[in-house]
């Protein structure tokens, strides 16, 4: 008989959701309201004992039809507030009904519990293999005025400390109403001194650490931008002040969305924290017709008892495992060289040969030829849209050169930005239409190029037959699907004014049907993610794409921050990292090979220069560095990552990559600015096996997996700015210590 992973009490009138690790508690509260009454380590049973205090609050208003002044849901923590109804705080949902009123009340109605795990197959999410490996509840709350219903899903998992929870609401009305705002999940926790940890950026910047207090009001974390954007990820953390890598409670927060995204976060005067999160009430207005149901996207919630490290590894493993799919979720990713920083737009079948010709006997295995193949695209001036060879650029075409790449013993790699349209372009000739665009307004140009309406199947259809023609006829190996710029006007020439609100989220609809399709007819083809870089690095596009090109900033010293900011809530396995020149192209500074080839290391392997510009002497590193990176891959892309030291707190940096029997170790450590008196510092290892020796594979030293994670080892003082050093630790075959 399969263990119960969630339980209803009929007395306490609760809901237990529950497995080793984690516990997730609700309730129905006088009045049919649910209420929020725990989330974190788990525990064997719930007595029910755990009520909500009753108090008079004075202002605070009472249920319609009541008198008890001591009741109310003005401070009543709960699981999906409504609006206008007397709780003040972030409202979960906000619907215009037919009379123009914006009052929400849902109340509990009823609940069911199903084996595994129900999705939406419109909106990415995570999965199950089979039933028995999560159970999902389903509570159904109604809104009698608006004759409206919401099925809130809280999935749980038997063997992760997950809750993977979204929100649907069904229109069962004869009218039709607005939704407003639709959250996919609130949490409203008890007085706790709360810390939130969230990764902002920039383009060329992204996701940087940034770690502060809850404070009394609204704080807020969010993209406008039409996509998850540089400038947020769709991801926090919440945390206590004593939180470390190592140590404290932790309850990491991500939604599988690649638009607009909206984090809210709200501690009242009771210093109770709310938390509500989906997509962007900004300029979102879903006209909702009878009978018809709209589904937010999915949030994954993790619990961590044991500090950031341990919440990192279940995002991890759940992202690698029960988000991302297909033949390349788990395979070795190839050692690429692409062609942008060495040729950018000026390049023909020579230079690249002489590319093909170097990359070859270095060990390279997949040449991808970037930006400048198409229409008559010798700029960024013109020709998106257009998806057909550039006649006089490749004598012999795709066609051609894939076969030659393939005759150099390494696929082929090519670059799309399917989205975008130049209004010099044959596309943008036919169909001024096709364009995100205000009538009798201007656009607004970025990067000279325009954003395609992909809220319109036809205009999605008409991408997809282009690109189908083109990977129909050459062997393609990989993409790299670009994306470059923000969205503005957003506004569709196919969809009358009551539904202008809708565009966003049925644009990121239809790209996601896009990605879906392609994804669906060549599954052999190792599709990459990017977006000026990581502009739009998240679980939606990782449930289509294994991995996503983190940044355009190639600079080792800078990805060191970058790489270790995103490590928080994503797999290394979906980071590309790749060596690029010196100095470098985005910030000047100059590192050493051997630095910039053990930061991109740590991630998806390839490079991003001219190697026929490189000495001998240089080449022989890259070949050494593509034979250590072959040797250790499967470690490097799938084992577990522990951040050691921090970037942000110092002038050195630690990571380290452990098999997951505990054999395999590679410590990797990077210095800073050089210092006249240095000081002597130490690392300690973590997540190794105490009773195993382990062996320093260059030096032959043998240390005790204990020695290494309780002492440590003094770190080697070089000589320079931007240092780093590889230690490659192999358990000894005799391993247990007496």
């Amino acid at each position: 008989m399969v263990e119960k992973l969630i339980i209803f009490d009929e007395t306490t009138q609760s809901f237990h959701l529950k497995n080793n690790d984690i516990s997730y508690i609700l309730a129905i509260e006088e009045g049919k309201i649910l209420s929020h009454v725990y989330f974190g380590k788990s525990v064997k049973n719930y007595t029910g004992y755990f009520k909500y205090p009753r108090l008079d609050r004075g202002f605070s208003g009472n249920l319609p039809g009541s008198l008890d002044r001591e009741y109310s849901k003005d401070t009543l923590p709960q699981e999906f507030s409504g609006n206008n109804t007397g709780d003040y705080r972030v409202p979960a949902v906000i619907v215009k009904s037919e009379n123009g009123a914006r009052t929400t009340d849902f109340r509990y109605v009823d609940y069911k519990i199903v084996a595994g795990k129900p999705a939406d197959e419109n909106l990415p999410h995570a999965y199950v293999l089979a039933d028995d490996e999560s159970q999902t509840l389903i509570i159904t709350l109604a809104d009698e005025t608006l004759n409206a219903e919401i099925e809130l899903s809280y999935t749980i998992y038997r063997d992760r400390p997950v809750i993977a929870r979204h929100s649907r609401i069904i229109n069962r009305s004869e009218a039709i109403f607005n939704i407003e705002k639709l959250a996919s999940m609130q949490m409203d926790l008890p007085k706790q001194d709360l810390e939130v940890i969230s990764l902002p950026g920039a383009h060329v910047r992204e996701r940087q650490i940034e770690r502060q207090s809850v404070a009394h009001g609204v704080t807020q974390f969010e993209s406008r931008r039409g996509s998850s954007s540089h400038f947020m990820n769709p991801f926090i953390a919440l945390v206590d002040s004593h939180t470390t890598e190592f140590q404290g409670d932790a309850i990491g927060l991500q939604l599988v969305y690649s638009g607009n995204h909206q984090f809210t976060l709200e501690r009242d005067y009771q210093d109770q924290t709310r938390v509500v999160i989906g997509i962007n009430e900004y300029n979102f207005d879903w006209q909702l017709q009878p009978q018809k149901a709209f589904e937010t996207p999915e949030v994954l919630m993790v619990y961590s008892s044991n500090g950031l490290n341990a919440m990192s590894d279940t995002f991890a493993k759940l992202l690698r495992e029960r988000v991302a799919r297909g033949q390349h979720q788990y395979s070795q990713r190839p050692i690429v060289i692409n062609n942008w920083e060495a040729t950018y737009f000026e390049f023909d079948e020579k230079k690249i040969q002489t590319i093909l010709d170097s990359a070859a006997p270095l060990g390279v295995e997949m040449f991808v030829l970037d930006d400048g193949w198409f229409g008559h695209r010798d700029d960024d001036n013109s020709s998106l849209g257009d998806w057909f060879e550039y006649a006089n650029k490749l004598k012999g075409g795709l066609h051609d050169l894939a076969n030659r790449v393939h005759n150099n013993k390494m696929q082929f790699g090519l670059w799309f930005e399917p989205e975008m349209i130049s209004e010099d372009s044959d596309l943008y000739r036919q169909h001024p239409d096709y364009v995100l665009q205000v009538p009798n307004r201007g656009k607004t140009p970025s990067r000279n190029q325009f954003v395609l309406d992909f809220s319109r199947e036809e205009i999605v259809d008409n991408v997809y037959d282009q690109m189908v023609k083109i990977l129909d006829k050459v062997d393609v190996d990989y993409i790299k699907w670009d994306m470059n710029r923000n969205m503005t006007e957003i506004y569709s020439a196919a969809y009358p004014a009551a539904q202008q609100g809708e565009i966003s989220h049925r644009y990121i609809l239809g790209l996601y049907n896009l990605m879906n399709r392609l994804t669906t007819r060549y599954p052999e083809i190792l599709f990459e993610g990017c977006s000026g870089g990581g502009g739009r690095f998240d679980a939606g596009i990782l449930y289509y794409m294994p991995q996503s090109w983190t940044s355009d900033n190639t600079d080792a010293f800078a990805r060191l921050k970058i790489q270790y900011g995103t490590s928080l809530a994503f797999p290394i396995s979906s980071m590309t990292a790749h060596v690029s020149a010196a100095p470098n192209h985005q910030t000047g500074r100059s590192t050493s090979l051997k630095m910039r080839g053990d930061v991109a290391m740590a991630g998806v392997f390839g490079y991003e220069l001219n190697l026929t510009e490189m000495t001998d002497d240089e080449k022989v590193t890259v070949t050494e560095q593509i034979k250590f990176y072959k040797a250790h891959r499967q470690l490097l892309q799938y084992g577990d990552f522990t951040r050691l030291k921090s970037p942000y707190e110092g002038n050195f940096t630690a990571w380290q990559f452990t098999s997951e029997d505990k054999n395999d170790v590679m410590l990797f450590r990077y210095a800073g600015l050089a210092e006249a008196q240095p000081e002597f510092t130490t690392t300690q290892l973590a997540n190794l096996d105490p009773e195993k020796k382990y062996e320093d594979v260059a030096t032959g030293d043998v240390f005790g997996g204990d020695e290494l994670m309780n002492i440590g080892l003094y770190d080697t003082l070089q000589k320079g700015d931007f240092t780093s050093e590889v230690t490659v630790f192999k358990a000894i075959a005799s391993c247990t210590r007496i």
